[in-house]
């Protein structure tokens, strides 16, 4: 599966952190109602292995691919794995993390922040490179220096990505988008507030669009 065909009319991942179990329909719902074509459950949510599995499920019938995040060594990529993510999103560049998705043929998005990393992360066989934490060097005018000697490198951009800023990083040549909290927010999702979040996302995908 190409990751980045499947997500180039809609670039955006949304991250799922401290998502409740149970709340798996009504979060696909959300997504599917928006466009969203993406979402991550992070490894360090309660029942992560369990909720990854479940959002598959529900998810499938609407074309949506439900990926694994904040994977940081080997037992959670395995973890994540078994329980039927379709695409890996690190927070950094391991070896033996990107090569062990590469060979069971799973997108992998590593993070890495500066130009050595980036260059390394997708010499060993990232899907992409996800530039994070983007908003702490220099946001979108960060991802269009990287462009300069990186032409070929897909760069994901995370981190304070917003309504206000999500086109400026696609027009300095980010490939994706990432976000998390400010709109898949821990409390919303706690109190079931799912209208808001789905405000919260149209606003945000619409002004991609």
């Amino acid at each position: 599966m190409n990751l980045l065909d499947f997500l180039k009319d809609m670039p955006v991942i949304g991250i799922l952190r401290d998502i409740p179990k149970g709340a798996e329909e009504e979060c696909v719902s959300a997504a599917t109602d928006c466009g969203l074509k993406a979402i991550e459950v992070t490894m360090n949510t309660a029942a992560a292995p369990e909720i990854i599995k479940s959002l598959r499920e529900a998810a499938e019938p609407h074309g949506i691919l439900v990926g694994a995040g904040t994977v940081c060594h080997m037992g959670e990529l395995e973890t994540a794995l078994a329980a039927g993510a379709q695409f890996i999103v690190a927070p950094n560049t391991r070896n033996d993390l990107i090569r062990m998705s590469v060979t069971a043929g799973i997108p992998i998005i590593p993070g890495a922040l500066t130009p050595t990393e980036v260059l390394k992360a997708y010499d060993l066989g990232a899907t992409a490179v996800k530039v994070f934490p983007v908003n702490c060097v220099g946001g979108p005018e960060y991802i269009k220096a990287l462009r300069g000697p990186f032409h070929g490198i897909p760069l994901l951009a995370c981190g304070g990505v917003n309504p206000q800023n999500a086109k400026d990083y696609l027009n300095a040549g980010a490939n994706l988008l990432a976000f998390g909290g400010s709109i898949f927010n821990a409390k919303l999702m706690a109190e079931s507030n799912w209208d808001e979040i789905k405000k919260r996302l149209a606003l945000l995908l619409d002004a991609i669009k």
